[in-house]
């Protein structure tokens, strides 16, 4: 499966961004998907992840409350909705993906990767 991530972009502190992960050449049905990010110099953190069966999500602290993670299987496609942005969230953003049920926030959890998406925050 290959994963590509769209929609980031530049926006003003306390904006919206909608990121959306779009998958080819199988099915994301019976994945689970996780979105991270990565900072010039960081390692790449866990944002969200969501398990396969869609009963379980998982974020990190930092986004807690302003973060959802959603799928739409039918459109093989996982979705990152980010509210009231800060500027300490500017990265830039990978969704992945794993076969096993899981919301894990390490990485070598997830073993196929999209190519990143920038979300740049202004204050």
């Amino acid at each position: 499966v290959q994963l590509q991530a769209s929609g980031g972009g530049l926006v003003q502190a306390g904006g919206s961004l909608r990121l959306t992960c779009a998958a080819s050449g199988g099915t994301l049905s019976r994945s689970s998907l996780a979105w991270f990010r990565q900072t010039p110099g960081k390692e790449r953190d866990f944002v969200a992840a969501i398990r396969w069966r869609a009963s379980m999500t998982s974020y990190a602290d930092s986004v807690k409350g302003r973060f959802t993670i959603s799928r739409d299987n039918a459109k093989n496609t996982a979705y990152l909705q980010m509210n009231n942005l800060k500027p300490e969230d500017t990265a830039v953003y990978y969704c992945a993906s794993s076969a096993m049920s899981t919301v894990s926030p390490l990485q070598y959890a997830w073993n196929s990767w999209g190519q990143g998406t920038q979300v740049t925050v202004s204050s």
